[in-house]
């Protein structure tokens, strides 16, 4: 965004992109969080864990994302005195957020289930269904 409104990433901008990071950042860490508790304490599957905290963390989430982007709207939009030190951190604040969260909502899950995946497969662990019991391992008679 920066580079589409024509201004330099400065250090003004650099505080931005920072502030931007811990913002994308937490959300994700509270979805996977959720989504491991279900996991661990509900029973379900990694991919119905990470539904269900998808589904009760979008609107905190949201909620976090539209009051940041609202509060850097009058600093990439100000006029007036101090104005050209103060944009660049609104357009860094508000252009990131617009792009980072669309990619973290949908990438943040994927990212989940393919990282189970490859923990299972480096640890050779089948897959337990939790519908279905384990198979036995006891040699048959």
């Amino acid at each position: 965004m920066l580079m589409l409104f024509g201004y330099e990433l400065s250090l003004i901008a650099f505080i931005g992109i920072i502030l931007l990071i811990g913002i994308v950042k937490k959300n994700a860490i509270m979805m996977i969080d959720f989504a491991l508790e279900a996991e661990r304490n509900e029973g379900k599957s990694p991919l119905d864990a990470i539904h269900q905290a998808s589904l009760l963390r979008f609107r905190p989430i949201m909620m976090t994302t539209m009051c940041a982007l609202v509060a850097g709207l009058p600093l990439a939009l100000g006029q007036g005195a101090g104005s050209d030190l103060r944009r660049p951190l609104g357009i860094a604040i508000v252009g990131g957020l617009l792009v980072s969260q669309s990619l973290t909502l949908y990438t943040t899950p994927i990212i989940y289930l393919y990282l189970d995946r490859l923990s299972h497969w480096l640890t050779g662990r089948q897959r337990v269904s939790h519908g279905a019991p384990a198979a036995s391992s006891s040699p048959a008679a």
